[in-house]
């Protein structure tokens, strides 16, 4: 049986809940109890999403912590702008090496297994960084905390969306960027007010949470299938939809898939070039180099310098501003993904990313210029500003959104290690550059931002398809006519 003739069956299909509870005499009985089978679905759903992004609490407060820390590290360690540059980029080198792994961890021991994994590598690297001395162990650490979000970057929301009804998938996984931004937000916010030490400590809470709550959440179902664990399964997929409910429809819908899926050949990474594939790998890695060329990891990891770059005497104004302006914009992003759509998020989003960038590169033009020196600061704040806000509501989360839904079952983990590959490389190569840049030209390093995001804009309205409200073989099966 061909996949694309089931229902949502890889994320779950809420239509027809009615028919899932057993039925009862009364009516009224009938009412509360469909009422109280919802309800424990969607709390054993929502629970499971709570314990999955503490991975991206912790993704953000990890991205997040050099930018309020830079000037203390830098005096307490003696270290150059370029061991700085190195000890700010080299997260991105952990996650990338996380990245090429994520999708054979997550195939092997499972997404949980995944999650804890990840977790234990986020905790020794923040230890490491507290006790540090000198560079190295600050290396050190920060290589372990990147390879530990690298694999959380992909099992998170591969997680998610694997647990979630299918009217439910777009809001709950797009709490993933959400956390990011939150803990990104965190830090920058503590990191004004505490040391970067005990900061570092402020690490160690989300994956202390989060191998705790993994001891009272279900695997992904649909792994369990695919690997064959028959009893672990049917309880994974009774604690999702709830005690009372039918699961013998959606039961058996996944199994036919797994059989569909493992009558294929094993994905291997050269597969992914296979015509049939080549269009959604397309789609996703460009989408990610999209997301990174606008230079998020450079303004953000480094956005205190960027401020007092402009003029400013201090960024922690700045940077607080940053870090206040990111929170409520995702959740606006949030809230109109099922709603206006993907699509339509990416376009105003990657618009807005172009303005901000352009005006705070004309900015910096003035001040190189010496004309409108008083304009100067205003414009590279407000410019940095709708960067953020831009970026947030739609380039931050949808990108990893769409990897989720557009590629079958069986090449997700290849295809998703690939794609986490390519963004933490983009964010490496604007992370680690971006301090040479500025010296070179504040001006034309925001241009030339603004120049991919203008890219990106052209991108997404040739390319991108429209997932809103689709079961992800429809969305597969659209993507290959």
């Amino acid at each position: 049986m061909a996949i694309t003739e089931h229902r949502d069956i890889e994320k779950g299909d809420n239509k027809g809940l009615e028919d899932l509870v057993e039925p009862l005499v009364e009516n009224k009985s009938k009412n509360v109890d469909i009422s109280e089978h919802q309800n424990d679905s969607i709390t054993m759903v929502l629970l499971s999403t709570a314990v999955a992004v503490c991975g991206s609490l912790e993704f953000g407060t990890c991205v997040g912590y050099t930018a309020p820390t830079q000037s203390a590290i830098v005096s307490d360690l003696n270290l150059s702008v370029a061991e700085y540059s190195l000890f700010g980029s080299i997260v991105t080198i952990g996650a990338m090496i996380g990245a090429v792994t994520s999708g054979r961890i997550a195939d092997t021991i499972g997404r949980k297994g995944a999650m804890g994994l990840s977790a234990v590598f986020c905790i020794a690297g923040w230890l490491a960084i507290f006790f540090a001395m000198g560079a190295y162990s600050l290396d050190t650490g920060r290589f372990f905390t990147g390879y530990g979000i690298g694999i959380f970057s992909y099992v998170v929301p591969i997680y998610i969306a694997e647990i979630s009804p299918k009217d439910l998938r777009g809001g709950l996984t797009t709490l993933n960027q959400l956390m990011i931004v939150t803990g990104s937000s965190i830090s920058f916010l503590l990191g004004t007010i505490v040391s970067w030490r005990i900061l570092a400590l402020v690490g160690l809470i989300p994956p202390v949470f989060l191998l705790v709550g993994l001891l009272f959440i279900p695997e992904s179902p649909r792994w369990l299938a695919k690997v064959g664990l028959e009893l672990e399964f049917n309880h994974s997929l009774r604690k999702l939809r709830g005690k009372k409910a039918n699961i013998s429809a959606e039961a058996d819908e996944i199994h036919e898939s797994i059989v569909a899926l493992q009558s294929l050949p094993k994905a291997r990474l050269l597969d992914l070039f296979d015509a049939k594939y080549i269009r959604p790998v397309i789609i996703a890695v460009g989408l990610m180099v999209c997301q990174q060329s606008g230079g998020i990891n450079g303004i953000g990891f480094y956005a205190s310098q960027t401020f007092e770059t402009a003029g400013y005497s201090s960024g922690k104004v700045g940077t607080i501003l940053y870090a206040l302006i990111q929170i409520p914009v995702t959740i606006i992003g949030v809230i109109l993904m099922d709603k206006s759509g993907r699509r339509a998020l990416l376009l105003v989003s990657s618009s807005g990313t172009f303005l901000g960038c352009f005006l705070a590169g004309t900015s910096f033009y003035f001040k190189d210029q010496g004309i409108f020196l008083e304009w100067v600061p205003l414009l590279a704040a407000s410019g940095v500003l709708i960067f953020i806000a831009a970026f947030s509501i739609g380039m931050g989360a949808v990108p990893w959104l769409i990897m989720s839904e557009i590629f079958p079952l069986h090449i997700k983990g290849a295809a998703g290690s690939l794609v986490v590959l390519v963004n933490w490389l983009g964010a490496w190569v604007v992370s680690y550059s971006f301090n040479f840049l500025i010296v070179w030209s504040p001006a034309g390093t925001f241009w030339l931002f603004s120049g991919f995001c203008v890219a990106t804009v052209v991108f997404v309205a040739k390319l991108v398809p429209e997932t809103k409200g689709k079961s992800l073989e429809e969305i597969q099966a659209s993507i290959n006519s």
